[in-house]
């Protein structure tokens, strides 16, 4: 391509030559404006805690989508910041540096918690799809919003939490059979069980609320410490835990289904199982919205409605092998949002219909999970995680002992939880958001942890 200085010196050059000098300047001048026409692309930047697998299909077909649609070529560039709750800490971090908009114009993936958030904070950009797409989208699902009301978010997929387990292994060992999460606190399940940090997962945070809900507070907080117990470790990304129970490094995972089907697909049905803990169960949207100040509004818009098309939407349900489906060997694995898509797809779907499976989900509150999300997930990084190995040996010395009586005060001791519910709901809407204030209720957090762990196995002995 010619640079502006040698055009110069050849508008320059033409100059000695009169009768030629406008016919060849106009064919120079087609030339650089064909080239540059050719070069130029349309742009959309996205922050995504996407795996692989669904980033490289979406973008491979939103391009073919978006070319067909509008004869332009597309730029698609993925952002992570290493899981869904880093994306929303690192969206909302930049906002708060540049208001008017950050550079990018998508949030693509993770639950509804963190989009209800960011739309209360003013953040999204309300974009309402056509009556006709949005009519064949449910408003809910057992209770919980498929969408924003005033368009700020959509459910791009849905997603159900529960356990996978190694079957093979769990019957060679002789370990039981866990259909609850009340199950995974059995004292033979020490070190077999693989969970993320909430502080990191949003999904694995997910899992952890949706047992607050479940049990209520004080039980639910009391269950959390004693699976805790029974971790091997907790990974940054839940996207590692499925894979673990796979290679046997775990006998038994906390994951989001998708993971799950994932390995599934790859291990076979008679290997690997997955089970939706009837006791707290969920079916949650995985999101997606245009931030404020989106520089490329446009492109944005064409990409939340290629999402929730039904091209879009077959890449969720359907086995690679599919046509219609995707490439990535494995498939994606995830329900979609439109229930007239099953009917439509009948066998051909490899996940299960989310709106006809036989669930009693609980009345899981949104608002209430997204206002405590910082505290509940800083409570368990600090009761359970950053105080493991104390965790466990307290739990060791307790399923050692064979007084009942004695067994079930440590119990009681170890399930103890520093603040309220009602506290936390208020500190969430006050005081949370100050840093000095925080870092000194994580500090108290953290000697009142030990101490209780302490006096637990104080008890037994």
């Amino acid at each position: 391509m010619f640079s502006r200085k040698s055009f110069s010196l050849l508008r320059r050059g033409l100059g000695l030559l009169p009768k030629l000098s406008s016919f060849v300047g106009f064919i120079c001048c087609s030339v650089l404006v064909l080239q540059f026409s050719l070069g130029a692309e349309d742009k959309l930047v996205i922050m995504s805690p996407h795996w692989e697998g669904i980033e490289r299909e979406f973008d491979r077909n939103f391009k073919a989508w978006y070319k067909s649609k509008t004869g332009h070529d597309v730029q698609l560039d993925w952002i992570d910041q290493g899981g869904s709750s880093s994306d929303f800490r690192f969206i909302e971090a930049e906002f708060k540096r540049v208001p008017e908009g950050i550079g990018i114009d998508l949030f693509f993936g993770g639950g509804t918690d963190n989009y209800m958030k960011l739309a209360e904070m003013g953040l999204l950009r309300s974009f309402k799809l056509p009556e006709e797409e949005l009519n064949r989208i449910p408003k809910e699902i057992y209770g919980i919003p498929v969408y924003d009301s005033q368009y700020r978010w959509y459910g791009a997929a849905l997603s159900s939490f529960g356990i996978m387990h190694n079957e093979f292994l769990r019957q060679r060992l002789k370990l039981p059979e866990v259909k609850t999460w009340q199950d995974l606190t059995q004292p033979g399940l020490l070190g077999k069980i693989g969970a993320a940090d909430p502080r990191e997962s949003g999904s694995a945070h997910m899992i952890y609320e949706i047992i607050l809900q479940g049990y209520g507070w004080q039980k639910g907080f009391a269950l959390i410490t004693q699976l805790g117990a029974n971790v091997r470790s907790f990974s940054a990304g839940s996207n590692a835990i499925p894979k673990d129970v796979v290679k046997g490094q775990v006998i038994y995972g906390m994951a989001i289904d998708f993971y799950a089907y994932a390995q599934i697909a790859v291990a076979g049905k008679e290997k690997i199982k997955f089970v939706i803990p009837p006791d707290a169960a969920v079916v949650s949207p995985d999101s997606i919205a245009i931030l404020v100040g989106a520089e490329n509004l446009e492109v944005a818009k064409e990409f939340v409605a290629f999402t929730l098309s039904d091209a879009a939407q077959k890449l969720w349900v359907l086995p690679n092998g599919d046509p219609e489906g995707p490439k990535w060997p494995g498939g994606l694995n995830r329900a979609s949002v439109i229930p007239a898509l099953y009917d439509k797809l009948g066998e051909r779907c490899v996940v299960p219909n989310p709106f006809t499976r036989n669930l009693t989900p609980i009345q899981y509150d949104a608002e209430k999970g997204g206002i405590r999300w910082d505290i509940v997930s800083d409570l368990i990084g600090t009761l359970v995680i950053e105080n493991h190995k104390n965790l466990v040996r307290a739990w060791k010395a307790i399923n050692k002992t064979e007084d009942l009586q004695k067994r079930a005060a440590a119990i009681q001791i170890l399930g103890e939880v520093p603040i309220t519910e009602d506290e936390a709901m208020r500190l969430s809407e006050t005081e949370w958001k100050k840093s000095d204030f925080r870092n000194r209720k994580l500090k108290e957090w953290g000697q009142f942890s030990r101490e209780k762990f302490r006096r637990a196995q104080k008890t037994v002995k």
